[in-house]
């Protein structure tokens, strides 16, 4: 049995979506044991809030973690790349309280990730991979999120819009597993689908304080006459995003266990209902 860790520091720098503000992200090796944890070195005495369900303070339009007073925003596509390509264990500093947005998808990290590669770390506890047992199904109105037992990891989202250029989608993944237990096809597959958004809906959320760094250069936007940034990168980007970011909401549980995992236009708050039910689950 054998955690990973990047074998080198990462840095990047970019503008948060919802506080339109430019942070420094470095991600460094971190020990084994250790997992994924945020450092907000912009405080005094750089406090550590963990890629935890536990640490999740909010859920609106993204998720956020927090610990005391020190908080950060916007951390699923950071961690869906992390637990994706293989990272266990990594020590995430950060000079602001949300992490950029980069190009509105998770393509930047892992390229960074695979550029840097990763360092194995013995563990001495052998444990078997963790597999959802019985089925766990959470409801919201007309939409759900669900994890099934299944002799695989699987991924399958629904999402559903007015605007014809969006529509009915549905994607399906089954991530290929590679020796370090990472998502072999994740940075081809789901890694490059770029979060999208509503042109009726920005002034509202402007307005509301958030998306104050969105632009056309961060993320699709759809209008009643289509796409005003296209070209598309694939023709469901949309939901394949929404698989992105289930990927990082269900990585604060640590190890993804094997399960299909079920979503229809679903949201951050049922994502980690979600998470908190499988970590209830193996009590």
């Amino acid at each position: 049995m054998q955690q990973h860790t990047i074998a080198a520091e990462i840095s990047q720098t970019g503008v948060g979506l919802h506080s339109g503000v430019n942070t420094q992200v470095r991600i460094l090796p971190a020990e084994v044991g250790s997992g994924r944890y945020f450092v907000r070195v912009d405080l005094p005495d750089s406090p550590i809030i963990p890629a935890q369900v536990a640490a999740v303070s909010q859920t609106v339009l993204s998720t956020q973690l927090g610990k005391g007073v020190a908080s950060v925003r916007t951390v699923e596509h950071l961690l869906a790349s992390l637990v994706g390509m293989g990272v266990d264990n990594a020590r995430i500093e950060i000079d602001g309280s949300e992490v950029p947005l980069m190009d509105g998808s998770a393509k930047v990290w892992t390229e960074s990730i695979a550029q840097v590669g990763l360092r194995s770390q013995s563990v001495a506890e052998d444990k078997p991979p963790l597999a959802i047992q019985d089925p766990i199904w959470i409801y919201e109105g007309d939409t759900f999120v669900a994890a099934i037992p299944a002799p695989e990891t699987r991924f399958s989202y629904g999402i559903d819009f007015e605007l014809p250029a969006i529509g009915n989608q549905w994607h399906s993944w089954s991530p290929r597993f590679e020796k370090e237990n990472s998502y072999a096809d994740f940075a081809i597959e789901i890694a490059p689908a770029r979060t999208f958004g509503l042109l009726h809906q920005i002034e509202h959320l402007q307005k509301s304080g958030l998306i104050k760094g969105g632009s056309l250069e961060n993320a699709l936007v759809c209008g009643p006459d289509g796409w005003l940034n296209p070209p598309l990168r694939f023709a469901n980007e949309p939901v394949r995003h929404k698989i992105l970011d289930l990927v990082g909401d269900l990585s604060l549980v640590g190890n993804i266990p094997r399960a299909h995992f079920l979503a229809y236009k679903a949201s951050h708050n049922l994502h980690i209902q979600l998470a908190q039910r499988i970590l209830d689950s193996r009590l």
